[in-house]
């Protein structure tokens, strides 16, 4: 059964005696974090900081922090310019999967022109590190940079698995420098019925600065940039992060990933199809404690 952004379990019982959800329902899941106005990202929250809204509609929250296991999507661009990237992420694979808990699992995905699985999901997160060092490593780097399709591509992994009560997120590492194949919003519904978040890590450099410039004047409309990969990772609830170092910033985003607060409801009444907005935002109390900070999580859902 495809999930469309919506979990279904036989029973849930949450933390909060306020929040217990009746044998059978549907849940739809939202993955949060809080960001202060200069983009730190900010913890220490509960349940009560806060609001979440499904068509305007203020819903009931199960709340947790770090409960539910993580199947992650590690999305390499091998194009041409991307080698050295790749080469310092390698290097910091270690690192970065500390960041991750027993019972996660962690898939290994490449992509150029076409996107494959070079390593399917996995616990053993030494064979990550290697599969990473070695088997990404030892592939011939080059050809188009095909982002969007890639995206979907492992938005559609997902939607082969079995779901579960697990969280989902793929991250890409990538310069961001690609040609237009799919539209926006497409992908966006894939990763909203798929349960994902997407985040993305951003490597600028020399190189790559000049032959964007290059690109913007030949062909402007062919690039992803700021409208593409990172408006879908927005939408979604994800991140990303602009980065000349991918070592320290891959730590840091398998970090994010892992820590966001997970927010739960039951999904109201709706005809199969229909796309619903959701708006997740700080209480009035929290917004006082934390002005001009915002909450990241994703924007709607297809209902099932």
């Amino acid at each position: 059964m495809k999930r469309f952004g919506v979990m279904f379990f036989t029973a849930m019982a949450a933390a909060q005696p306020a929040s217990v959800f009746r044998a059978g329902v549907s849940l739809v899941h939202v993955d949060a974090e809080v960001i202060a106005a200069d983009g730190r990202i900010l913890k220490g929250f509960s349940k009560e900081d806060f609001r979440v809204f499904d068509q305007g509609v203020p819903q009931l929250v199960h709340f947790s922090v770090e409960e539910q296991p993580l199947d992650l999507i590690l999305l390499f661009d091998i194009s041409g310019s991307m080698r050295p990237v790749v080469e310092q992420v390698a290097g910091a694979a270690r690192r970065g999967l500390r960041e991750l808990r027993p019972g996660d699992r962690v898939s290994v995905m490449v992509f150029n022109a076409r996107s494959r699985v070079v390593l399917p999901f996995s616990e053993d997160l030494d064979s990550v590190e290697r599969s990473v060092q070695q088997d990404v490593l030892g592939l011939r780097f080059g050809g188009g940079t095909l982002i969007q399709q890639a995206a979907d591509d492992a938005a559609n992994r997902f939607l082969g698995e079995s779901h579960g009560q697990r969280r989902r997120a793929v991250l890409i590492v990538t310069d961001n420098v690609g040609l237009r194949t799919r539209r926006e919003q497409s992908v966006v519904r894939d990763f909203w019925e798929a349960d994902a978040l997407l985040s993305g890590l951003i490597i600028r450099g020399g190189f790559l600065d000049e032959t964007r410039h290059i690109m913007n004047v030949l062909a402007p409309e062919t690039l992803l940039m700021r409208a593409g990969m990172k408006g879908i990772a927005e939408q979604t609830g994800g991140d990303t992060i602009n980065s000349s170092n991918g070592g320290s910033a891959f730590q840091e985003m398998v970090q994010r990933i892992r820590t966001r607060y997970s927010l739960d409801y039951i999904m109201p009444p709706s005809k199969s199809g229909v796309t619903h907005t959701v708006h997740v935002e700080l209480s009035e109390e929290a917004q006082r404690r934390f002005p001009r900070a915002k909450v990241r999580a994703r924007r709607g859902y297809r209902a099932p």
